[in-house]
């Protein structure tokens, strides 16, 4: 770990910060779980050995909870499922993924000790639990944890103080980090990587954290000075800086005293009014076309999840017909609509209404995001494809160029995401070199490839935010 070096981070406690000079792109360091699970919900759909999504997996014979790709990753994963599958079978049921997975980390303790590799730059024990902090109704939960880990931990394993256990509750409570699937879409489950649980959070971060072929890579976003601290987001910076600070304090248990956050920057265009011929909506305007937003997003939100998509584009469409006429293009409750009906409208096959809409929420989030992050990437990556699809094929190789830059920097290379970027690059270059040439010949060829195999990244909307936007996993 040449390449940081620990420090005490003024009103942060301990950070860390660059060893040498980085340029964006660069991987500042990898780490391995110290231990991970599949999330409850998705126990038989991901893999608990390589953490892929399959449609088809081979259950475990003796505890039949896990479930593997087949028997290499099975045998890849017996080390760490062995005494979890021994456990299950004489608990008779399965514990949460909470307890799970603090098992699992007490296991690899009892076995390799409080530092497991040579890369680990802290212990568990010196990183913060928070158990002081805690609400009520979190402490509560905490104890229910604790009595059920007790029960389903094994006699024949060495025994730990209370105390000793609720640290590790602690600590994956506010350092839990999302596990993604191995296209990185969807979050499947969640780890410890006590490397990562030292870099501290700034709402406009240096850093970002991907997961990829099963490491975490802490990837710089620009240039880093040697010295300079090494931060990340642990929020989404679409939120507004007084919810950013609300979701900081109560999730991670500190005040959030960063640029963004104490000047408000760009607070005043997520909430603003659209600017025609330099005339701009009053504030009572604005702020009625943003209460009635939010009220359809409600409405919408609570359609989406009774999978009533026809339903969702009914609302989608009244609230952007009355709203966007008031509300700036960075409007974040106008960007949710806008997003929702681009995805809903894609699944529905309204390609060309699905277009505009990505097309929209892309300029949007460019004008609100740093220039290299994820988010705007996987957006710009998700508008590229609905345009293919419509047919306009320029419009859709400048979206997958401008996602394919950002990946190279937030993904890098070697990700299956950025080499499904660098196929659909090749692809739609190859198209527009046809589509310029002539027109015709290309629509009659695109139609015919049409038949055979679409480019496919889309599908059926999810009722809930998939786990791409917030790095660190928080219990529900």
């Amino acid at each position: 770990m040449e390449n940081v070096v620990i420090f005490d981070s003024p009103g942060k406690g301990r950070g860390l910060k660059a060893a040498k000079e980085f340029w964006a792109g660069d991987v500042i360091f990898s780490e391995a779980s110290l231990a991970a699970v599949v999330f409850d919900s998705l126990a038989e759909r991901v893999c608990h050995s390589c953490f892929r999504r399959q449609e088809k997996l081979q259950r475990c014979g003796q505890c039949k909870f896990a479930h593997y790709c087949d028997r290499t990753c099975q045998r890849a994963g017996w080390a760490e499922h062995k005494q979890e599958c021994s456990a299950i079978k004489a608990y008779g049921k399965v514990p949460n993924e909470n307890i799970r997975l603090v098992a699992r980390i007490l296991w690899r303790l009892d076995k390799d000790g409080s530092t497991v590799s040579d890369m680990q730059l802290t212990t568990l024990d010196e990183l913060e639990d928070h158990i002081t902090d805690m609400q009520e109704d979190e402490l509560k939960e905490l104890k229910v944890d604790i009595h059920n880990f007790l029960d389903f931990w094994p006699r024949t394993s060495k025994q730990h103080t209370v105390d000793d256990i609720s640290h590790i509750f602690g600590v994956i409570n506010c350092n839990g980090f999302s596990v993604s699937d191995q296209r990185g879409l969807q979050a499947v489950g969640v780890g410890l990587f006590p490397n990562l649980c030292l870099v501290n959070h700034d709402c406009w971060p240096n850093c970002t954290v991907i997961l990829n072929h099963g490491k975490i890579e802490l990837r710089s976003l620009g240039k880093i000075a040697e010295g300079e601290e090494l931060t990340v987001a642990y929020v989404d910076y679409m939120n507004l800086s007084e919810e950013r600070q609300r979701l900081l304090k109560t999730q991670y248990f500190f005040d959030c005293t960063c640029e963004h956050c104490k000047n408000k920057i760009k607070d005043d265009i997520k909430l603003g009014g659209r600017e025609v011929d330099g005339v701009k909506p009053s504030e009572e305007q604005v702020k009625e076309a943003t209460d009635y937003c939010y009220q359809m997003l409600e409405k919408m939100d609570k359609a989406r999840l009774n999978g009533d998509y026809h339903e969702v584009v009914k609302i989608c469409r009244e609230c952007i017909e009355k709203t966007e006429p008031v509300l700036a293009e960075t409007h974040i409750y106008l960007l949710r609509m806008w997003s929702t009906m681009s995805e809903v409208q894609a699944y529905l096959q309204y390609l060309n209404d699905a277009a505009e809409y990505a097309r929209k929420m892309v300029e949007g989030y460019t004008k609100l995001y740093p220039p290299n992050n994820a988010t705007l990437g996987m957006a710009a990556m998700r508008a590229g494809v609905i345009h293919w699809q419509a047919g306009d094929i320029e419009v859709a190789h400048g979206m997958v160029c401008k996602a394919y830059a950002i990946l190279m920097v937030t993904h890098g290379p070697t990700h299956p995401i950025t080499k499904d970027l660098e196929a659909m690059r090749v692809q739609t270059e190859m198209e527009l070199r046809m589509f310029k040439q002539n027109e015709y010949v290309y629509h009659s060829m695109r139609e015919a490839a049409l038949k055979n195999k679409p480019m496919t990244m889309l599908h059926e909307p999810k009722s809930v935010e998939e786990g791409i936007k917030n790095l660190f996993h928080r219990r529900k």
